[in-house]
């Protein structure tokens, strides 16, 4: 009997597609069309690249009126966002009008009578193991720089949203991609780990949990394959008293709660300076009461379900310790008692807790947040540092100077001052400790996409 892939739909509970899992004589076929495709395409130049790869964005764009409800059956994002278009675009376009200068070869003109340089070699085939949270984003952060770079790319996306492989690669088929240059495959566990463990993948990316990077290590194990993890994260905020409270409220609110929640750099744990703890929180709460819970498709719902109920369960295991030890709650708590394993989970504000409590110091990603006081900077620094993760943190004051030394002692692989919940494209997006390793996007995006190769001519 052949193993089948199911989306079971957090909107209703029902399969809302099902997908053959590939064959091994499917996946060894996949890999040598990958390796047969890279040779051709390493030879043309990186301006055609460049338009293959416009076209490839441009036909992933154009579906996007029937993407924005996929997304709402497959994990449950609300239809009034538009789904990933715009981020989507900005980090594609950018990666793109980057390339030439970033992959160009690095040249030594200070010594007389030779040639040196280094160029920029692609990896060969590059495999992205893609999550369900932001399912285009995430895997377009290293297809398409993986692509301009030279290389061949294998998609195995996340089994919540295997309808989005289907997406990449009909936009491969429209841009006229050569054939395997791009192959999406629906996979097994035990059949990805097996194909990174082959010794044919030369380069892996993976976004999604801590214990699943070490498992993508342990199988990459003895293959020398470069890897490159984004794992968990419980991303901070520091309010200090000279912020702009109103701001600063509307944009962590946002940070909190959008996409319910389930965003690798949203806001899980505030904390406030006592000077304006008591304004923020009022605020905050205030402001959160709007973001309703309710059905993706519907046009006005804000907050729709986790992409899984046993996602929710956490946030609300979490949240019920808390509450146990003393924390408050301002908002939907006594609804989503009665919800054990709906995925339909609303927002929730706590307050009075500290770091004894799970809920500030482990992963929730859900739509709970916690808001602590602090007396001082110095307070607040050790708090952020407090945790296993780091992938991003903000400060949130009219002092950029003040703001820029924090950030020189925050452990963290982003740091931002007035914003949070962003990805610049300019800039590399990585983690530090349990966060993962590595970066995309950048300049840094394409170094970690090819092997350096040094030229050394000696005139004679």
């Amino acid at each position: 009997m052949t193993d089948m892939v199911k989306i079971v739909s957090p909107v209703d509970g029902r399969v809302y597609a099902e997908r053959k899992v590939a064959t091994g004589a499917e996946i060894a076929a996949a890999v040598a069309k990958a390796k047969h495709a890279r040779r051709g395409w390493d030879e043309i130049t990186i301006r055609e690249r460049a338009k293959f790869l416009e076209n490839f964005l441009d036909a992933l764009l154009s579906k996007n009126d029937e993407i924005v409800p996929e997304l709402a059956w497959q994990m449950g994002r609300p239809v009034r966002y538009g789904g990933e278009k715009r981020g989507l675009e900005e980090r594609a376009r950018h990666m793109i009008a980057i390339a030439e200068e970033s992959l160009k070869p690095t040249v030594k003109t200070d010594k007389p009578g030779f040639r040196r340089w280094v160029s920029h070699e692609p990896l060969g085939t590059v495999m992205v193991i893609a999550p369900w949270n932001y399912p285009y984003m995430t895997a377009n952060n290293i297809i398409l720089p993986a692509l301009m770079a030279g290389n061949s790319v294998i998609l195995k996306h996340a089994s919540q949203t295997l309808l989005v492989g289907e997406r990449f690669a009909e936009a491969a088929k429209a841009a006229g991609l050569p054939d395997g240059l791009f192959q999406n495959l629906v996979l097994s566990h035990q059949d990805t780990e097996k194909l990174i463990g082959s010794g044919k993948i030369d380069h892996i990316s993976f976004t999604g949990s801590v214990e699943g990077g070490r498992r993508i290590e342990k199988a990459a194990a003895g293959t020398f394959a470069t890897l490159g993890l984004e794992l968990g994260g419980k991303d901070p905020a520091y309010v200090r008293p000279d912020a702009k409270i109103d701001y600063s409220i509307e944009n962590l609110v946002d940070g909190s709660f959008y996409n319910s929640g389930q965003s690798c750099c949203g806001i899980e744990r505030i904390y406030v300076h006592a000077e304006v703890y008591d304004k923020f929180v009022d605020g905050f709460v205030e402001s959160a009461r709007g973001w309703t819970l309710g059905n993706p498709l519907d046009p006005e719902t804000m907050v729709g379900p986790m992409a899984q109920g046993r996602f929710a369960d956490v946030v609300r295991e979490q949240t019920t310790e808390a509450l146990r030890k003393g924390a408050k709650a301002h908002l939907n708590w006594k609804h989503d008692l009665d919800e054990e394993s709906s995925p339909y989970l609303a927002p929730e504000v706590l307050t009075n807790v500290n770091h004894q409590m799970s809920v500030m110091r482990e992963e929730s990603f859900g739509p709970v947040v916690g808001i602590m006081k602090v007396a001082d900077d110095e307070e607040a620094i050790t708090l952020m540092n407090d945790s296993p993760y780091g992938l991003t943190a903000s400060v949130w004051t009219e002092d950029l100077d003040t703001a820029a030394k924090i950030g020189a002692r925050v452990e963290t692989g982003t740091f931002f001052a007035n914003r949070c919940d962003y990805v610049d494209p300019a800039l590399v997006w990585t983690g530090v400790k349990d966060t993962g390793k590595g970066g995309s996007l950048g300049e840094i995006g394409y170094a970690n996409l090819t092997q350096p190769k040094s030229f050394h001519l000696k005139e004679i």
